[in-house]
């Protein structure tokens, strides 16, 4: 989506496209953080986990969490999502 917005703004002026791609990459890191903090918790952990996304390695162990399915046993954050 954001290459859209780029390909689009660009088409108006360079400066444009640059903001309009921020703007857009802005507008869906929220609810990316929101989903993958949501998945964090169906397998018990904080969705403070998060933060290795700044390194290598921590991305790299996110994508493993993200893909681990849910636990079939209540935790911390309440309820077993499939159960629900």
């Amino acid at each position: 989506m954001e290459w859209a917005a780029a390909i689009a703004g660009s088409a108006i002026s360079q400066d444009f496209g640059s903001v309009l791609s921020a703007l857009v990459s802005l507008a869906f890191i929220i609810p990316l953080l929101a989903v993958g903090c949501r998945r964090l918790h169906d397998i018990g952990r904080s969705g403070w986990w998060q933060l290795l996304l700044l390194t290598l390695i921590g991305t790299i162990f996110l994508i493993v969490w993200w893909a681990t399915p849910t636990k079939n046993e209540p935790n911390d954050y309440g309820e077993v999502p499939k159960l629900v």
